[in-house]
């Protein structure tokens, strides 16, 4: 299977608590992956998650996130 998750070379954004734990797993066993910036779904409002992201994405390059795990809100 390939792994769409390297390849796109893309800092992903998520609200599943599953791809935050495979982030964690990844973390732990030293396979790599570009980035996850994750806000749980009742605890962050979208337009929270939207500021957040905008001011990562303007004070940062991706590469500040490889192999990490971003929590919002900031």
């Amino acid at each position: 299977m390939r792994n769409y998750w390297i390849e796109l070379e893309r800092v992903l954004f998520t609200q599943d608590d599953d791809l935050l734990a495979e982030a964690a797993k990844r973390q732990r066993e030293g396979i790599p992956f570009r980035g996850v910036i994750y806000a749980h779904q009742l605890r962050v409002s979208i337009g929270i998650c939207i500021r957040d992201l905008e001011i990562i994405a303007k004070a940062g390059e991706p590469e500040d996130l490889i192999n990490r795990v971003q929590f919002l809100p900031l």
